[in-house]
């Protein structure tokens, strides 16, 4: 499949969005998908779960530390969704989230060039 396709777009952003909703029980409010040449790179925005936020005011440093282990676990399920819907092969899935402005940069690198 060309993963630069709009319905393999469409498939990465639900995949993506299906991750967040069964960690923090709500989708993202932005979400874009690029493809190049190995690299499909999601830039989303999310929002902010309640929990989230009585835990950020209560034990900021506890926050901070859940949403580093759930990032970890993000990518892991996010990793297993990818391997059960495209065929192509993953090298890496690579997350970096910032909590304060609630923005998300993911970067799933495939083993071959997935640009048909």
């Amino acid at each position: 499949m060309n993963l630069a396709s709009n319905d393999a777009k469409k498939l990465l952003a639900q995949l993506y969005n299906d991750v967040s909703r069964e960690l923090f029980g709500v989708g993202t409010t932005l979400l874009k998908v690029t493809v190049a040449n190995q690299m499909v790179t999601i830039q989303a925005k999310h929002k902010r779960a309640i929990r989230s936020m009585a835990l950020a005011g209560e034990v900021p440093s506890l926050k901070l530390e859940v949403d580093f282990h759930l990032s970890l676990l993000y990518k892991r399920k996010l990793t297993e969704q990818l391997d059960n819907h495209f065929p192509e092969a993953i090298d890496v899935v690579l997350r970096d989230y910032d909590a304060h402005t609630q923005w998300a940069v993911t970067n799933i690198l495939f083993h071959h060039p997935i640009l048909d």
